[in-house]
């Protein structure tokens, strides 16, 4: 009985000693944050291993893991149901009046007023806004603005600056949104607020440095880690760093080192970044570079946290564990650093790399506010499906406003086709009785201008658009395969007939030309595949002036929407095989085009340089590509080939 009693004893003290043992473990994962959820706060940063570090801490000393109620500057706690009064932006949707400045108008400020007039939000009527906007001032101390007269309590308002801290008072803010740089963790009202990205004095309007990852898996000779340093500069450690160099207590690291106080991008795979709030630049830098930013017990909120998952591309570690963290860093497996490495690149070009970027964005979280849902697209890949195999055939119907019947037959005996779209942009009525089809045959009313091809219809309902005019002339096979290998890259542009752009040395400018050749830049529009999703960012997220362009010139839209899509994708269009005929179109005005002369053009003559000047730089990619069906073109029997139509002629 004894000997058994003490068998049990010991059982019991050997199963406490291995819990407290396995206890230590957590203590090795690093501290991520949560993915951002709406409507909730966002507590940066969360800490996994809280419970154990606690014992290490005096309970004032460390933040709660759970999430905190957002504390408002001045203890205000407003919420963007509480404070922001939505029914005024449902007529009209959002729209953003900038009061005038009433001192002396900085650099950045211009930078900021031309990116909200380009937008399609802006308005010059407070009466017609729903958003009323304070910029804040780049003066010192004590000669902020005075609050304006339709001030309201600061409802429906928005303070932005893209330095640390708004001009107006804490107790002045009321119920007004705050859009700043950096802003720290216990005055940010998750949801409500914008978190902004510190940028330097010289950031571009528009256009922007790309980001400067040359290659993705990291090279024997690159450094492992590059800290940021008090005066701007990086100190790189090498890969054999068994040191923690954001600590002076830590042994140094015995491996080559360089410090470069003048360096603007690092140029290792990690950057550590201490949580100073002055530090907030170098993340930026990091992100730049293609650099995974590690940030050490970071005291400001992440830039537009509400909308990027910063887990994806960012690492937030506690500074107290130099040791575990480096061990981490230095065992990550290859296919996450190159994940995160990639993400960061993403991020950089599509939210930070200019004032204009940043400015949108932050309008863009407040549009997705009011509307309660935001569009995001090409997440097919993501979740490992593809997008649905149907596609919506889109005719432009303009002058003299017939039905290309042959066209509509050859889109109906499509095995792909979901439905037929007359857009009637015609002064004539369109005809009372339509065909019948095997498929859906619908007519919409379009507006006469070119650019309303391109506005999102309500009654597209696939992912997939092939755009035509009443002048194209496709076989049902060619449509057939096209949308297969659309289907395989549905973020690109799959076409027939291509446009190439080059640059003219004499003239000192761009141009683009029609002329048969093997290398192209853009699909013609009259005949080609796309996202749906790219008709909402021609309408809603190009400049005015571009519409405009494109408009005037009929030509200069096909230009423009290859410039969009070009510009989300950094990729060329996919061209596909065509029957002879398409080939001996050729686009009326196409600057650099055989037998063309310059007073035939004056219009699209210059509009590739008028959008160069509108996106800041040229975002065409030229491609020598073209895929081809199994045996296309070989010597075997036609029976043998499953696309027939598109060698015959």
């Amino acid at each position: 009985m004894q000997s058994w009693r003490r068998k049990s004893l010991w059982l019991a003290m050997s199963a406490s000693w291995l819990l407290v043992l396995l206890g230590v473990f957590p203590l090795l994962r690093l501290a991520v944050p949560s993915r951002p959820r709406a409507g909730t706060s966002q507590g940066w940063p969360r800490w996994l291993d809280a419970e154990l570090l606690q014992s290490f801490s005096q309970p004032a000393e460390f933040p709660e893991d759970g999430p905190q109620p957002p504390r408002a500057p001045g203890g205000g706690s407003c919420t963007w149901e509480a404070c922001f009064d939505a029914s005024k932006c449902r007529g009209g949707g959002l729209k953003v009046f900038v009061y005038p400045a009433t001192g002396p108008v900085s650099e950045t400020h211009r930078r900021i007023l031309a990116s909200i007039e380009g937008s399609r939000y802006h308005t010059f009527s407070a009466a017609e806004a729903c958003l009323l906007l304070l910029l804040s001032p780049d003066t010192p101390a004590g000669q902020c603005t005075p609050v304006p007269l339709q001030w309201d309590g600061g409802r429906n308002h928005l303070v932005l600056g893209l330095h640390p801290a708004p001009c107006l008072r804490p107790f002045q803010l009321g119920q007004a949104m705050v859009a700043q740089a950096r802003p720290t963790v216990d005055t940010f009202r998750a949801g409500f607020d914008v978190a902004l990205p510190l940028l330097p004095e010289a950031h571009p309007l528009r256009g922007g440095a790309p980001g400067q990852l040359r290659q993705h898996s990291p090279h024997p000779g690159m450094a492992l880690l590059a800290l940021a340093e008090e005066r701007g500069g990086w100190h790189t450690a090498g890969t054999n760093s068994s040191a923690c160099p954001w600590d002076g207590r830590c042994e140094q690291d015995h491996g080559p080192k360089q410090t470069h106080p003048g360096a603007t991008l690092p140029n290792a795979t990690f950057c550590l970044i201490p949580g100073r709030s002055s530090d907030a630049l170098h993340f930026l830098q990091a992100l730049q570079a293609g650099c995974i930013p590690v940030l050490l017990s970071p005291r400001w909120e992440l830039p537009f946290s509400e909308v990027i998952d910063w887990t994806k591309a960012a690492i937030v570690a506690d500074e107290r564990l130099s040791l575990q963290v480096l061990t981490a860093l230095q065992e990550m497996p290859l296919t996450r650093v190159l994940a995160l490495r990639q993400q960061t690149q993403f991020l950089w070009d599509a939210y930070f790399s200019t004032v204009e970027k940043v400015i949108h964005t932050t309008l863009e979280i407040i549009q997705d506010r009011i509307s309660g849902a935001s569009a995001h697209p090409f997440y097919h890949l993501q979740q490992g499906s593809r997008p649905l195999g149907k596609f919506s055939a889109l005719i432009w119907v303009e002058a003299p406003g017939q039905l290309p019947m042959k066209l509509i037959q050859a889109m109906a005996g499509s095995q792909h086709c979901a439905q037929i779209l007359v857009l009637w942009s015609s002064e004539k009525p369109p005809p009372p009785r339509l065909p019948e089809t095997a498929v859906p045959l619908t007519v919409i009313d379009g507006p006469r201008k070119v650019s309303g091809r391109f506005f999102p219809y309500s009654a597209i309902n696939t992912d997939a658009i092939l755009s035509l005019d009443a002048h194209s002339s496709l076989s049902t096979s060619e449509v057939d395969f096209a949308f297969v290998v659309w289907q395989s890259f549905p973020e690109r542009m799959v076409g027939f007939l291509t446009w190439n752009h080059f640059w003219d040395e004499a003239r000192g400018s761009w141009g683009y030309t029609a002329e048969r050749a093997n290398e192209f830049s853009m699909v013609l529009t009259s005949a080609a595949f796309y996202h749906r999703y790219y008709h909402t960012l021609f309408t809603h997220s190009l400049p005015k002036a571009l519409w405009t362009l494109a408009d005037e010139a009929p030509t200069c839209v096909d230009v423009l929407m290859n410039f969009l899509v070009a510009a989300v994708t950094k990729l060329p269009p996919i061209k596909v095989p065509h029957a002879t005929r398409h080939g001996e179109t050729s686009p009326p005005l196409a600057p650099g085009g055989p037998g063309l002369r310059q007073e035939q053009q004056p219009a699209a003559q210059d509009c590739i340089n008028q959008m160069v000047a509108g996106f800041g730089h040229m975002p065409l990619v030229s491609s020598r590509l073209r895929l081809d069906p199994v045996l296309f073109k070989d010597p075997v029997s036609m029976l043998r080939k499953k696309y027939r139509s598109l060698e015959k002629p």
